[in-house]
This record gives C-alpha cells, sequence and structure tokens, in this order.
C-alpha cells in the first residue's frame, strides 16, 4: 500500500510542478492602442486582461459611471467582452464616490479599503493614481499570482501594481501581499 501511496504523491508532485511552470511561462499581451484606457488586470489563471477604460458619452465623462470595465479574452480569439453582473458586483467592479467634475475615488468590490483616485493631471488628461511603494504614481497595470482558493474567495499569493512617476516619468512597481 506504501509504494502506491508515493507513486501517487510524487505524480501529484509532478502535475502541480508542471502545472505551476505551465502557469509562470505564460507570456500576457499588453493591451494597446486604446486612448480611453486607464489601467488593467491579469490573473495567473490565463491571459485574460480586465481593461478599465473612461466612460465618455457624448464627448463627456459619465459622471455617474465614470469607468466603463471589459474584458479582452486572448485566451479565446482577443474578443471584447462585457464582465457578467456577478463579476461586477463581486469580483472587478468598482465602487465610485463623485468628489468633484475632475476628481473620483475609485475602489474595487473585493477589496473596499483599498482607495484611488479618477482626476486629470497636469497634462490635463484623466488618470487613476495609486499609491505604490509609498508614493503616488499613475496606475498602468495589477497582476494577481492566485493560488487556489474559490471563485469568490481565491487565494491571493501577491499583487503586483505596475504605473509610473509622474514627474520622473520613471516606471514604478510595487509588490504586496493582500
Amino acid at each position: 500500500m506504501k509504494p502506491l501511496l508515493n507513486a501517487l504523491l510524487f505524480c501529484f508532485f509532478l502535475l502541480n510542478t508542471t502545472y505551476g511552470h505551465a502557469q509562470d511561462s505564460l507570456k500576457f499581451p499588453v493591451p494597446r492602442g486604446n486612448p480611453k484606457q486607464l489601467f488593467f488586470l491579469q490573473r495567473s489563471q490565463n491571459t485574460n486582461t480586465v481593461v478599465y477604460e473612461l466612460n465618455i458619452k457624448n464627448g463627456v465623462l459619465d459622471s455617474i459611471a465614470p469607468v466603463h470595465i471589459f474584458w479582452i479574452c486572448y485566451a479565446e480569439k482577443s474578443q471584447k467582452e462585457e464582465l457578467t453582473s456577478l463579476q461586477r458586483q463581486h469580483a472587478y467592479g468598482l465602487m465610485t464616490t463623485y468628489i468633484s467634475k475632475d476628481q473620483y475615488e475609485l475602489r474595487f468590490v473585493a477589496n473596499k479599503k483599498h482607495v484611488m483616485q479618477l482626476m486629470k493631471g497636469p497634462d490635463h488628461l484623466f488618470h487613476v493614481y495609486d499609491q505604490i511603494n509609498g508614493k503616488q504614481a499613475i496606475l498602468s497595470s495589477i497582476y494577481l499570482q492566485i493560488n487556489g482558493g474559490s471563485l469568490f474567495s481565491p487565494h491571493i499569493d501577491y499583487i503586483l501594481t505596475k504605473g509610473f512617476d509622474e514627474e520622473t516619468s520613471a516606471t514604478v512597481a510595487g509588490k504586496t501581499k493582500p
């Protein structure tokens, strides 16, 4: 019985190791060419990407829903798909609070404690500002390293946030544990 158990454990270890390496070697595409794009979010499970863009209606930022969120399904045919209501309300959606004509507070529905700002920068364009390594930066991407868990409660090993310093244009990145 013990040799069978050892063989099963070895197979499980081999599958786990191979699967982990396959995930680590995924090449994540970077969404480009969208002038309204604010930032994007990717997860270790696959290359499908959540894009957060300005929600412009009739040439004006929609003050009730200033950010439009959708998928680019790179793992399929790179098609654009809207979030489901479940995804919008429990995972990737944003709660927005109007501060002024050119400023909004943003919070992920999955992490209400983390506050970001959507506001016009010195370049007169809207950007999402976030704290990266203790300094305010313009957010460009978020990567979630997920290791198990469930649909509504994934186990996130770490979050990698990238952006750039508005003053120097230097790229900044920060890795945090949730």
